[in-house]
């Protein structure tokens, strides 16, 4: 991807999904979060945020895909999924089901469990799938994967520090929506806190 596209991508972080998923927190959920757009022109189509007070199973990728596929008639091929997190079993499932043939995620999973202290992710694919340290087929027949942060910083264009101030505003904001989950937490009702 190039510079223009991820910048974009880190926009639609800080100026949509970011505010939203303050609402969500504050309404006792985890941090995730994802959104999808047209992979033509780069146009936001939907977002979703996690929900698991409401449903343990409405991750952020979720709720996304549900809102998208409100839409009607949409052919996930021609769209790009975005993730606030690399999404857990659940939702690459979901993902592989929806029909779409790539993600890109911000943080990896290690950053989930140790920054967000959210280990569950890494532990289900361990226990359940016997996937060590999150290390399933990033691309396979399905669909490719990609981390934002490391294709950022392997972009070769003199405004990549640009990106990369952009993605330390980005990690500041959600640490500060890590530590108001984590705080509130043990009063939510959500399985695996």
């Amino acid at each position: 991807m190039s510079y223009k596209k991820y910048n974009k991508i880190l926009d639609i972080f800080l100026n949509n999904l970011i505010p939203e998923t303050k609402i969500s927190v504050s309404k006792g959920n985890k941090i995730f979060g994802a959104f999808v757009l047209k992979k033509i022109d780069l146009s936001l189509v939907v977002t979703g945020t996690n929900n698991e007070t409401e449903n343990p199973l409405y991750h952020g990728e979720i709720s996304t895909i549900l809102n998208f596929f409100k839409l009607r008639n949409l052919n996930p091929k021609d769209y790009l999924f975005i993730s606030s997190h690399e999404p857990c079993s659940l939702c690459l499932s979901a993902i592989t089901w929806s029909g779409f043939d790539n993600f890109y995620y911000l943080f990896h999973y290690k950053e989930t469990e140790s920054i967000f202290n959210i280990p569950h992710d890494l532990k289900i694919l361990k226990e359940v799938f016997k996937i060590e340290q999150g290390k399933y087929s990033k691309n396979n027949s399905y669909w490719e994967s990609y981390s934002i942060i490391e294709d950022i910083k392997e972009l070769q264009n003199s405004e990549n520090d640009k990106l990369l101030t952009k993605i330390k505003e980005i990690n500041k904001l959600y640490g500060d929506l890590s530590r108001n989950y984590q705080s509130a937490k043990i009063s939510s009702y959500i399985p695996l806190k």
